[in-house]
């Protein structure tokens, strides 16, 4: 019995040990998307938050109905009906649409750069700062 306990310890040991030197190669890193998988995958995550969004005002009208029902049977049954509490009303998210972003302007063409008239004449003079900013010293 102790021979099969270490002829499987063994063996367990073997496989893990495989097992490892065959997995890791797999752990390479993924290369970096191409923009079409980049907007389609954006496009997907919009969707979702979209269909999330839709699940919720689906929801809502479902308990606003099951509120209601639930109501109408108690006063006719005429027990006590609890006053309602104040909840936001339903907001439909309307149809999907997705609009791709546009591309990002580099910031050379996003006008980051000072405007043409300061470079075309800087303001340096050759004035020292003691002329410039007369304060005397006590």
């Amino acid at each position: 019995m102790i021979k099969n306990k270490f002829k499987n310890t063994l063996v367990m040991a073997a496989g893990m040990a495989l097992t490892g030197i065959a997995v890791s190669p797999a752990m390479a890193k993924l290369a970096a998307p191409t923009p079409e998988a980049k907007a389609k995958a954006d496009e997907t995550s919009a969707k979702a938050a979209w269909s999330a969004r839709m699940d919720g005002y689906k929801l809502c009208q479902a308990q606003d109905q099951v509120a209601a029902k639930y109501r109408a049977s108690a006063a006719a049954a005429g027990k006590p009906v609890p006053t309602p509490s104040a909840t936001p009303p339903c907001s439909d998210p309307g149809p999907f649409a997705y609009a791709a972003p546009g591309e990002a302007k580099p910031i050379e063409a996003a006008g980051a750069h000072s405007p043409a008239t300061t470079a075309a004449s800087p303001p340096n003079t050759n004035q020292p700062s003691s002329e410039a900013h007369p304060a005397t010293k006590k």
